[in-house]
């Protein structure tokens, strides 16, 4: 059975990738893509911004059409806002809108936005339903457990957007109040996909970082596919490791140290083409410790290629990266 949203056909267990802030650029999701992530989404992007056309928002709306199905993902705090925004980001043309009602964090939560209107259902319904009657584009949603451990009420969440025509619901197994501690608990996602009245896909968000725990969970809580976040970070071989172990039940051997280096350097380009050289360089230096994890001594060249602005430089560093630990073969467990 594939899973669908609208005329989205997803296959049968779709791996999406989570819309992570300062990292789902179109370079991190260029290499997943090439990794076989089924779907992605976008940084999630300002209401505001988009109403008042910052250009960092704006920047955030390029897609591209090998992205594709690729969703847009906004938050806000306003109704009229997000159903303004929702229009502004259909004419970039993504495949479908996402509604960010999941983002812990301070200058998010705070400012009535994100999780915080897990505090206030009827207003997320407005807002959901305005989204909804602003696009012509199937509508998903992805949310948490609840604020905090006694106000869990995901299942009335996911009812009430359903009603109101969200094509699809991704739940992360935590409240706002864990923040990222703690483990995700995906037994209430369990629950409401076994309520008989949710007929949308339900997808588990939340500690998925490795084949084990996919198949397992995959099993276990029943979703109809599952997003993966932070694990793909430096490491965006998990979704094929995952789809090749769903297809064959066989275990991948992980990726070579040359591998390593050589999507570490493709997404290294993209970033200086879409973002310019200095921008590019920059914002590269978060992602090289995660691509290299595990690898013996690592630290040196780390702290090189964290400093180097050149960017002659820095490829003549990953070449001597790949040449010095090109007898290493890490396995999944140094990841």
């Amino acid at each position: 059975m594939s899973v669908k949203i609208g005329n989205i056909d997803l296959g049968e267990f779709p791996l999406l990738l989570a819309p992570m802030e300062d990292v789902s650029d179109p370079p991190f999701r260029f290499v997943c893509k090439q990794s076989g992530v089924d779907m992605m989404y976008t940084e999630f992007i300002s209401s505001e911004g988009l109403i008042r056309d910052a250009a960092k928002s704006r920047a955030k709306l390029d897609i591209f059409e090998y992205e594709r199905p690729i969703g847009i993902q906004i938050f806000g705090s306003e109704i009229d806002h997000m159903r303004e925004a929702t229009e502004i980001a259909t004419l970039a043309g993504p495949d479908l809108m996402d509604i960010n009602y999941g983002c812990p964090v301070k200058n998010v939560a705070c400012r009535g936005a994100g999780s915080a209107l897990l505090q206030d259902i009827d207003k997320m319904v407005k807002m959901t339903e305005a989204v909804v009657k602003a696009t012509h584009l199937p509508v998903t949603v992805k949310t948490r457990l609840g604020w905090d451990d006694t106000t869990k009420n995901v299942e009335e969440v996911a009812e009430r957007l359903q009603d109101i025509g969200i094509q699809a619901l991704t739940i992360h197994g935590r409240t706002r109040a864990q923040l990222y501690k703690g483990a995700a608990d995906w037994t209430l996602i369990r629950e409401i996909k076994r309520n008989p009245r949710i007929k949308i896909p339900i997808f588990g968000n939340g500690d998925v970082d490795s084949i084990q725990k996919a198949a397992d969970w995959r099993l276990e809580y029943e979703v109809d596919g599952i997003m993966i976040g932070r694990a793909a970070i430096g490491y965006p071989w998990i979704f094929r490791e995952i789809r090749h172990f769903f297809k064959t039940g066989e275990i991948l051997a992980g990726p070579t140290v040359e591998e390593r280096v050589n999507v570490c350097r493709t997404h290294f380009e993209k970033s200086i083409a879409w973002k310019g050289p200095r921008v590019g360089v920059f914002e590269m230096r978060r992602h090289y410790a995660n691509y290299f994890k595990g690898l013996p001594d690592f630290k040196p060249y780390r702290m090189l290629l964290v400093k180097e602005e050149n960017i002659e430089i820095i490829h003549s560093i990953l070449d001597e990266v790949a040449d010095k630990y090109h007898h290493i073969h890490p396995d999944r467990e140094m990841a």
